[in-house]
Formats: C-alpha cells, sequence, structure tokens
C-alpha cells in the first residue's frame, strides 16, 4: 500500500528538485552543479547593465552554439518566471562572479548588494543538459565520474563580433573513445538550444589549446591513450568576452556552477 501511495505522488513547485537545489544554495552552499536535480535544465550566467544588453543579445544571435539565450529578464528583475518561479537571479546561484573593467573583483554566495536598477539577466543553455541525454545512453561522463568541474577552455575560435563584444569561444571537454565520441555526436545534435553538436573533435592545438592538461576554466580530467578529446561550444565564452571588452561592470556565475531552473531536459530536444 506504502509503494502504491508513493507511485500516485506528483511533483508539486514546493516539491521539485530544481527547486531544492536553489533553496540550498540560498542558503549558501556550494559545489558544482553537475549531476545536480536531474533532468533540470542549468543555465549559465551574463548579467549586465541594460545599455550593452542589446549588443549582448545580438552576440548570442550571432553565436548561438556557445551562447543559445534560454531566459531574459526584465530591466532591474531579478526574477525570470519562465525559469522557476520562486528563482532569484541574487541568490540561486552557488558562486558568482562580479567583474569591473573586464576583471573579476569578487566572487561572492549572494549578488544581493550588487544589485542594480538597470541590469538584465541572460540565461544561456548549458551542456549538462545533454550529458543527461550521454549519461542515459550509458556514455562515461569523465569530469563526473571524477566529481571535478568539466574542464573549458579558450580557443582560437574567434566568435561574431557585436558592438564591444568580441573574442575567442571556450569549449568543454569530455574525452571518449572514437566510437563513442561517434554516437555523442549524434546525441548532442538534438540539443541546439544547449550547444548542440561539438565543435571540434581531437588535436586540441588546432583550436588553440596549448596543453590539454591545464584548462582555463574547470579541473583537468584524465584522457586516456584510446580516447579523443570531444570539445563543446560552452555557455562560459561571455566570460571571455566580458574579460575582452573591459566592461566596466557585469556578474557572472562561477564556471560549472550553474542556475538550476524549472524547465526540463527533455524539452530541450528537437527530434
Amino acid at each position: 500500500m506504502t509503494v502504491l501511495v508513493a507511485a500516485q505522488q506528483t511533483e508539486t513547485p514546493d516539491t521539485l528538485p530544481s527547486r531544492q537545489a536553489r533553496l540550498a544554495y540560498r542558503g549558501g552552499q556550494v559545489g558544482s552543479t553537475a549531476g545536480v536535480a536531474p533532468g533540470f535544465v542549468q543555465g549559465n550566467l551574463a548579467i549586465l547593465p541594460a545599455a550593452y544588453a542589446s549588443a549582448f543579445h545580438r552576440f548570442c544571435q550571432l553565436n548561438p552554439k556557445p551562447c543559445p539565450i534560454i531566459g531574459m529578464s526584465d530591466v532591474g528583475s531579478p526574477y525570470i518566471p519562465a525559469l522557476g518561479a520562486d528563482l532569484d537571479i541574487r541568490t540561486d546561484v552557488p558562486r558568482y562572479r562580479v567583474w569591473r573593467d573586464g576583471e573579476v573583483v569578487d566572487e561572492p554566495t549572494d549578488v544581493t548588494r550588487y544589485w542594480r536598477d538597470d541590469l538584465v539577466t541572460f540565461v544561456l543553455g548549458c551542456s549538462f543538459s545533454f550529458e543527461e541525454a550521454l549519461l542515459d545512453e550509458g556514455m562515461p561522463i569523465r569530469h563526473i565520474e571524477e566529481n571535478v568541474r568539466v574542464p573549458m577552455y579558450r580557443t582560437n575560435i574567434a566568435c561574431g563580433e557585436a558592438g564591444p563584444f568580441a573574442g575567442p569561444m571556450v569549449v568543454s571537454m569530455r574525452p571518449f573513445k572514437p566510437a563513442d565520441a561517434i554516437r555523442a555526436v549524434q546525441i548532442t545534435s538534438r540539443y541546439p538550444a544547449v550547444h548542440g553538436a561539438p565543435v571540434h573533435l581531437g588535436h586540441p592545438h588546432l583550436i588553440g589549446i596549448k596543453d590539454i592538461a591545464k584548462p582555463d576554466y574547470g579541473d583537468p580530467v584524465p584522457v586516456a591513450d584510446d580516447e579523443i578529446p570531444v570539445f563543446w561550444a560552452c555557455g562560459v565564452t561571455p566570460q571571455s568576452v566580458i574579460n575582452a571588452a573591459k566592461l566596466p561592470f557585469a556578474i557572472t556565475h562561477s564556471p560549472g556552477l550553474m542556475l538550476v531552473t524549472d524547465l526540463k531536459n527533455r524539452n530541450m530536444a528537437v527530434i
């Protein structure tokens, strides 16, 4: 009887794993969000003064693989109801980065004291969504196995320019055996809203990565002799661009520590 009752229970807004994760981060919990709230979409953050919002929106349109927009706030609002009824951009990310003149000046767990009435929040799709599809197919995800952040690298792949926003694409890397790499291409191609298919396979030096053991963001993971590194466009790209543009002020997430939304990963697939 107990089993039958449990099976009949449905998720309510208060019991959603995504909301529980946000409440934990709102309470000060810090850690990688890889594998957190399975089934729910996570997002990268780029929070900019309204004066730069139009140009950044155009930048995202020109660069949909690294910067797929899944949510955007009204000017000055820390809420995006479409991503979560109780979601608060100021408090619900494990760790943020505060930027001044293109440099990180603080990495707090709450940005309420930095909030301004002219800020616009962009939430960009995250590769953690397609990782769930890979795991469902039995594909190994090395950084999850190692319990570290996914390795991310600045490349020599130039992004399309819009206003002050220009610079290199950032990519995330997952090692696979060649046959699995082919399958990974097929699987992730179904998820264009969360970076889609890889942008490069093998030979890191061809995209400007000098040492795969030294990522620019995240943590290194081992690549076995019978594996090749597979690179996907990454939503940390705006952080590289903010640095290059020397924006007077911006807020982002800390790489690998994402915003957990109430959107479902299954709804990100196109086929």
